[in-house]
């Protein structure tokens, strides 16, 4: 295929407008946004959040684009980093299984960052979203990462330089010196940090965003990239191989926005495929948990590498299906305080994690279809055994929730930092942003109550 793969993608970012997306993908971008925003500023409230918003207050005073959660502002580069890296930090942030990662989480504090800088509206940055969004998820999906390689801040890169490129209404070959500019800065990431708890793990899509901004700079400053700089990076060194007609195929039937998933439980995708059919075995036979004697799991390979039922920190508790499942199971939920330090020391939930085995099958995989993602059974003391399985998870484009769902999640994600009636007020503003002349009208709403 030679080169020209980049040359399909960049025109089709190029000519992306928003005026001719259709209404369905508008629909989903502004649900997307509206989702993004909510783990963003969900994610703000922590502490070393808070420590990195005014450390950006610091390096970037007079900076004109905000800090969500926070009252201070910085330029855009720092805005976008801050941003990104509270959006990723609760494991609420949205996915695409088709692209292998999260485009939104890093394209959209670029987008905001940038769009709010340059004073832009609503309409710009629905469409720089709606593009930057295809190519990362395109550069995503035609790559198989080596296995230790976390998808986090890959193409990421990629997807906030293609929105940003956007903004700056770059011709087709300005957008594809752009993409090769960005390839060539991916971070290369592992999956070590997560699994173990490391929170510099959270800062891997605010590198992106950071360096995808600075890619169109660089642009600007004459600097040049490698012909294929996405053939080079990742298939040669982040990944097993890289497929270049694999990105383009179908390209312009449908944008990759509208085939996303929205996370319905605070904690890595791969614990959702659990979770999601223990939900439909307490729906068809409720039980209270300490009846269990044991658990049983069955899930993709990777699984295995999740299987830890002793999580020192709330991240790695995020990471762990041992934990994701009994806290589920003690607590009758998933959300954000099933994670936090309070539930780290429920000695319940520590001693149900130790009695929950995790086994994988090689069929499995969270691209397929055709296939469970999860068996799980439950050994009750009584010498019962309830038995579960699922498929594509509760929020995924394939097996959609109600919009309603996410603004409700985005209420509760966004009202302790917001207070109750801001963000209302917040999701409103996001619900009609292409009516927006200036989006900083929506991101005023985002300081605290």
């Amino acid at each position: 295929m030679s080169h020209d793969y980049l040359d399909r993608l960049a025109r089709f970012a190029a000519h992306t407008r928003f005026d001719d997306l259709p209404a369905a993908t508008v629909s989903a971008a502004r649900l997307v946004l509206l989702d993004t925003l909510g783990a963003v500023v969900a994610g703000s409230a922590l502490g070393e959040n808070r420590r990195l918003a005014r450390l950006a207050t610091s390096r970037a005073p007079g900076g004109r684009a905000s800090i969500l959660g926070h009252r201070g502002r910085a330029d855009a580069s720092w805005a976008a980093l801050v941003n990104a890296t509270a959006g990723v930090a609760l494991e609420m942030d949205e996915g695409n299984r088709l692209g292998g990662g999260h485009p939104a989480i890093h394209v959209i504090p670029a987008a905001l960052a940038v769009a709010e800088e340059r004073g832009l509206g609503g309409g710009q940055l629905l469409e720089a979203v709606v593009a930057g969004y295809e190519l990362g998820s395109r550069i995503g999906g035609a790559t198989t990462p080596r296995p230790n390689v976390h998808s986090h801040g890959t193409w990421g890169t990629i997807s906030t330089a293609v929105a940003v490129a956007r903004l700056g209404d770059r011709d087709a070959a300005g957008m594809r010196r752009i993409v090769n500019l960005a390839a060539s800065m991916s971070p290369a990431n592992t999956w070590t940090p997560a699994l173990e708890g490391a929170t510099i793990r959270n800062l891997y899509p605010g590198r992106s965003a950071w360096e995808g901004i600075l890619a169109a700079d660089l642009d600007d400053c004459g600097f040049t990239g490698l012909a294929d700089g996405p053939a080079d990076v990742y298939g040669t060194i982040l990944a097993d191989r890289f497929e270049p007609k694999l990105a383009v195929a179908g390209l312009g039937e449908r944008f990759r926005i509208e085939e996303n998933y929205f996370k319905l439980y605070a904690c890595c995708r791969y614990n959702h495929f659990a979770l999601d059919a223990i939900a439909a075995i307490r729906a068809a036979t409720p039980f209270p948990a300490n009846d269990i004697l044991a658990v049983n799991v069955v899930t993709i390979p990777f699984g295995l590498r999740m299987a830890s039922a002793n999580p020192p920190t709330m991240l790695a508790a995020r990471f762990s299906i041992p934990w994701a499942v009994a806290a589920s199971l003690v607590l009758g939920h998933a959300n954000i305080d099933a994670f936090d330090d309070r539930a780290l020391a429920d000695q319940r939930i520590r001693d149900l994690a130790q009695r929950v085995n995790v086994s994988a099958d090689d069929r499995m995989s969270p691209r397929r279809t055709d296939v469970p993602t999860a068996r799980v059974s439950i050994a009750l003391r009584d010498g019962t055994t309830l038995e579960g399985s699922a498929g594509v998870v509760r929020g995924d484009a394939s097996n959609p929730v109600p919009p309603a769902d996410i603004d409700a999640k985005f209420m509760a994600l966004a009202s302790p930092v917001l207070g109750s009636a801001g963000a209302r007020r917040a999701a409103d503003a996001a619900a009609e942003v292409e009516t927006l002349k200036d989006v900083r009208d929506l991101t005023a709403l985002f300081a605290p109550a």
